[in-house]
């Protein structure tokens, strides 16, 4: 089984578990430990995973990291868990800091179970930066960020090609960080920056504020059309027919003339968003392995953006209300429709098994 679908099943698992889950100790038996194991390790193995691992520092005596991964006798990754409702902060990192310093280990790993923060010594040798050169979320994670975490494995594991990347995530990150803040609010330094680029007169605060605006709903925009030609370009290699419009974020004005028809012009203010279509990639996702993905086909309307199987307006998945001020998904896996307010994405995951369960239930109706 590859590592991907360890992982995926893990997640599943924990999404019934975590509310169950009362203290670090649970955490770190029902989360932590299958983790280590979707990796490859032998977590009852005292010669591959120490738990408690010590090492006195100085005049600490005694102090103990939660879990060490040895390698030819010697650590190669620390792990401090905590509470998996516990928010990670670099405070909670203070033993990984302390250990980091007085052992071999170029690793450091800060996790609550469902998000693993993934450190090493890029600025000052054997001195732990502050920030995570990665963040692996088990309920909301990509091919790539698989990919990366294999290197950790215990089949892959090579320090090397994982310093290497480290230096290359850290620094996605932060440019990620960064541009997604300039897609929210401008900066006022980026919106000189781009304006030089276009723009030869003098950049008055008046046009600097016109700009501002400007450049955000562009930026907006330009996503917006690029995802949508990906995810077109994905339904064709498929062999589905897209049954999604995306126009601008604010399509210009028709003249009075311009004669439509009222079915034009409703098709033509259908907004599909970048967090509708993000959506609908999760629901496909969480449904890969229950059906073939192009039976999962997304349709668009003013009020909601609908997910169905086998493109039937009877075979419902789920809606994502996201177009509103309060926003909030629909499910149908009971006898009724059901309104579920959320405050992100990542919440889809929560609802995995629910909408596994809806298409199970249309796929043992008899055919119509």
């Amino acid at each position: 089984m590859e590592l991907i679908d360890h992982l995926s099943n893990l997640a599943s698992r924990v999404q019934k578990q975590v509310t169950f889950i009362q203290t670090e100790e649970a955490t770190k038996n029902a989360l932590v430990l299958p983790f280590l194991n979707a990796l490859g390790y032998n977590v009852f193995d005292p010669t591959e995973v120490v738990p408690e691992f010590v090492a006195d520092i100085g005049t600490k005596k005694g102090e103990k990291v939660d879990y060490a991964i040895f390698r030819d006798g010697k650590p190669i990754i620390l792990i401090e868990c905590k509470h998996v409702g516990n928010d990670l902060n670099v405070n909670h990192a203070g033993q990984l800091f302390r250990y980091f310093h007085v052992t071999e280990a170029r690793i450091g790993i800060l996790t609550n179970g469902i998000t693993y923060r993934l450190f090493t010594d890029s600025e000052q040798p054997n001195k732990m930066d502050e920030r995570p050169f990665m963040e692996f979320n088990l309920f909301s994670f990509n091919d790539h960020e698989v990919a990366e975490i294999k290197k950790l494995s215990k089949a892959d594991f090579s320090i090397d090609e994982m310093l290497a990347a480290a230096h290359d995530l850290k620094y996605v990150s932060a440019f990620k960080t960064y541009l997604d803040a300039q897609f929210t609010k401008p900066s006022e330094e980026f919106v000189r920056f781009v304006a030089k680029q276009i723009y030869d007169g003098v950049l008055t605060p008046r046009m600097k504020d016109q700009f501002s605006a400007l450049l955000g709903r562009t930026m907006q925009q330009f996503l917006n059309e690029k995802l949508a030609a990906k995810f077109k370009s994905v339904l064709a290699d498929n062999g589905v027919a897209s049954t999604v419009a995306v126009v601008p974020t604010e399509a210009p004005s028709l003249p009075a003339q311009t004669n439509l028809s009222s079915e034009r012009e409703q098709e033509r203010s259908i907004v599909t968003t970048v967090e509708e279509t993000e959506g609908f990639m999760i629901v496909r996702a969480i449904l890969r392995k229950n059906v073939a993905v192009s039976r999962v086909v997304m349709r668009d309307v003013q009020s909601y953006c609908g997910i169905l199987l086998d493109d039937n307006n009877r075979k419902p998945i789920c809606r994502l209300h996201f177009n509103g001020g309060k926003k909030f998904i629909t499910l149908f896996d009971g006898e009724e429709a059901e309104r579920i307010d959320t405050e992100n994405l990542d919440d889809l995951y929560q609802y995995a098994s629910r909408i596994r369960a809806t298409v199970a239930k249309y796929d043992l109706k008899p055919a119509e």
